[in-house]
């Protein structure tokens, strides 16, 4: 396993950039959200091609949203191969965005807070979202998230979590 590809402190900054800290993005439902993203990420040189495809169709396939104390989040993501450089994208949408419940069991989540991990090691993905779900359920992360107003502010309250 790579230090960029884990949420340890390093690996959390190795993975999360500023510029990839979106608050009050307006965008109306996760096709736009997604639309958005690729924009961002591709200039980045995150993502392949195959990227926007890949997203919609795995969130289809296996839904991300969750609910936790203080908030809604869904961890949408795609396998490595659509992605050239591991990253973490933070999203606060401007209005929440409705994502299908992780294993496709329960209602609808209106998520206020999108993590998009790009993970370019084959099982990274399930490793950070594990550590992702425990952070998000202990305390009042997810709140402390979600009341940052710029994103410089998210970024920091982010990275934080992981020192």
């Amino acid at each position: 396993m790579g230090a960029s590809d884990t949420l340890h402190a390093t690996g959390a900054r190795e993975l999360i950039r500023p510029d990839l800290v979106f608050v009050d993005l307006d965008v109306d439902n996760s096709a736009q959200l997604f639309d958005a993203l690729e924009h961002r990420l591709a200039a980045g040189g995150y993502v392949a091609p195959t990227w926007r495809e890949a997203i919609e169709q795995r969130e289809r396939t296996y839904p991300t949203g969750l609910t936790f104390p203080g908030g809604s989040v869904a961890i949408p993501h795609v396998d490595p191969e659509h992605v050239l450089r591991s990253y973490i994208a933070l999203v606060r949408p401007l209005k929440p965005v409705t994502f299908e419940f992780m294993g496709g069991m329960g209602d609808p989540v209106k998520a206020e807070l999108i993590v998009n991990l790009g993970i370019t090691r084959k099982g990274g993905h399930l490793q950070m979202l594990q550590q992702l779900i425990d952070l998000f359920m202990s305390g009042d992360s997810v709140s402390e998230l979600l009341s940052q107003k710029s994103p410089e502010d998210l970024y920091t309250a982010f990275v934080h979590h992981f020192e």
